[in-house]
């Protein structure tokens, strides 16, 4: 038996373009002499589809996409992954459900077991774990057909009390076959590996994992489908950021090698991670992985998580703006590292002709800072404006006299700068139909660093899940090849420039302790006593745990954010706004 896996990039809601191009994967299968086409988990609506689960006419949709996939599903049998009903009055109302589709009919249903509720994960709001288990019985072959989480309970720490593949495996199933929506984050490859690996090797049985690819507001999902054969053996690992298609012959996946050469599950699963669910599992790893102190930082700017970081923004910028019908990005050019890396991510994902640079000084903005923005959009070959906001301060100023009387500069003189930049900003994106790119980086964002309707102004945020140390390794990245940002952007020291002198060092400590103390405590969860316990100065833990609890309420107010690492700001994030823990 011949089976593709047919890794896609669909678009929630868009039937008619997810129908098509599983229809164009069915063909393509059948051109190249598959007998079995797979594609990912919830592919006819696309993940995750959220509240519109609970509209009865979005279901319809659903049942009249698979009416229209099945008709080409003749000679070729077709797994897809959909919403059905639950037609039982317990529980509730829908199972996230895969179809086995030939002949023209539906010829089988299996349903999610283990349904995740954490993190960015939610299924367990509109789903009905599986009432029971079977195999599906498909040209003389047992197929073990599993949708993503549940073959993540693995190991001796399980979250779930029911394991899918031991309730498959008494009916002797030929191969076990998993379609997925796994999102990105730095440590998720090597999870996933750890798991579909250990799976073959347990189970003594080949491994077909389709993973489904592209950004969905926040959420990138990085495709990388894995094949791995009965003796535990890597067969192929997709393309990543990116649409990919292959066939593989279950025969040969299915040839069992010496005994003695097959390799153990020992070690395949990184200790405490196992059955702790995606993101979790990536969590954990990256703990076990990244250890404290010096090696934090490492690990976080690392090659290899740098390389993967900026094609994940880039996808998550670039399907943003195609999936919601928006083609040009407007953003505020400071002349420093945060805004030129989100400049040079844009131009990557749009095209230069689609990205405008706002060039936004004023009476306290260095020449350097100037001359060095203006370089850079020049480099890009994009388009820039220079508009001064000097007179509009004063304005204010004068306007405020009354009021503020003889105040002492302050804080609200340099907030009202940062405001006039996003009016400024958002004036422009509403005349020419541009959308606005924040340039916020992580660390900013968890110290309430940043100025709610000025800089934290924006349609998307580009940078808001990467640390500030990420961000230059990024313009390093960027830089490998030839200077594309200029060199003094890099080596400046970091600056609002909303004050004479003024450097980020004056608010916050140096951001390479920062970015640690933040990642041990937003990423690890691990609290004060522990990060204390690392070396770290104890009142300055305390500053920065403080600062990012009494922040939360700005981050509530912010766009979408793209998610890169295991624990972002956003919808996978959720803490209250009024507490006293820390703050």
């Amino acid at each position: 038996m011949k089976i593709a896996l047919a890794q896609q990039n669909y678009h929630i809601g868009n039937f008619e373009s997810n129908t098509q191009k599983i229809i164009e994967g069915i063909d393509r299968a059948k051109k190249q002499g598959a007998d079995l086409v797979v594609f990912s988990e919830l592919c006819v609506c696309g993940y995750r589809p959220g509240d519109f689960l609970e509209f009865n006419d979005f279901i319809n949709k659903c049942y009249e996409a698979i009416d229209q996939i099945k008709q080409h599903a003749d000679t070729i049998g077709v797994l897809i992954g959909s919403p059905a009903r639950n037609p039982q009055p317990e529980g509730k109302d829908l199972f996230n459900a895969v179809f086995l589709l030939h002949e023209k009919q539906i010829k089988g249903e299996i349903h999610k077991t283990l349904l995740p509720n954490y993190d960015v994960f939610d299924e367990y709001r509109y789903f009905e774990p599986a009432f029971d288990w079977k195999v599906l019985e498909f040209k003389g072959k047992k197929l073990a057909v599993t949708i993503c989480e549940d073959i993540w309970n693995l190991g001796d720490n399980l979250l779930y009390r029911i394991t899918p593949m031991e309730k498959l495996m008494p009916y002797q199933p030929d191969v076990m076959i998993n379609l997925s929506a796994s999102p990105y984050n730095y440590a998720q490859d090597i999870v996933r590996n750890s798991i579909i690996k250990a799976h073959a090797v347990r189970y003594r049985l080949p491994m077909l994992y389709c993973n489904t690819v592209g950004s969905q507001t926040e959420i990138v999902f990085d495709g990388g489908s894995l094949v791995y054969d009965i003796n535990g053996n890597k067969v192929k690992e997709m393309k990543y950021f990116e649409e990919d298609f292959e066939i593989f012959d279950l025969e040969k996946l299915s040839q069992k090698s010496d005994s003695s050469q097959v390799p153990s599950l020992g070690g395949d699963l990184p200790t405490g991670q196992a059955g702790l669910g995606e993101a979790a599992g990536a969590y954990f790893y990256s703990a076990k992985e990244v250890g404290t102190g010096e090696d934090t930082l490492a690990y976080l700017t690392n090659e290899k998580n740098i390389d993967e970081i900026w094609h994940a923004l880039v996808l998550g910028i670039r399907d943003y703006f195609f999936k919601m019908g928006f083609t040009k990005a407007i953003l505020g050019a400071s002349g420093g590292i945060d805004s030129a890396v989100t400049q040079v991510l844009a131009t990557e994902a749009l095209g230069k002709e689609n990205v405008k640079a706002v060039l936004m000084p004023s009476q306290f903005s260095s020449s350097h800072s100037i001359s060095d923005a203006e370089q850079l959009s020049k480099n890009l070959d994009c388009a820039y404006d220079i508009i001064s906001i000097k007179d509009i301060f004063e304005s204010f100023l004068k306007e405020l006299k009354p009021v503020y009387k003889d105040l002492p500069f302050g804080l609200a003189e340099e907030n009202i700068q940062a405001r006039i930049r996003g009016n400024l900003l958002m004036a422009i994106a509403n005349k020419f139909g541009y959308i606005l790119l924040n340039t916020s980086n992580k660390s900013e964002l968890a110290t309430g660093y940043g100025t709610l309707y000025g800089d934290m102004a924006g349609g998307l945020s580009v940078l808001g899940d990467v640390y500030k140390m990420q961000v230059y390794a990024l313009a390093n990245y960027i830089n490998r090849n030839k200077i594309i940002i200029p060199k003094n952007i890099l080596l400046k020291a970091p600056s609002a420039e909303l004050r004479p002198g003024q450097k980020d060092s004056d608010s916050l400590p140096d951001y390479s302790i920062l970015d640690k103390v933040l990642y041990e405590y937003i990423e690890l969860r691990k609290g004060p006593k522990e990060i204390i316990d690392q070396g770290f100065d104890p009142a300055l833990v305390a500053r920065i745990l403080k600062l990012v609890n009494t922040n939360e309420y700005k981050r509530n107010q912010f766009c979408p954010i793209i998610r890169i690492s295991c624990k972002a700001f956003g919808v996978g994030r959720r803490m209250p706004i009024v507490a006293k823990y820390l703050s």
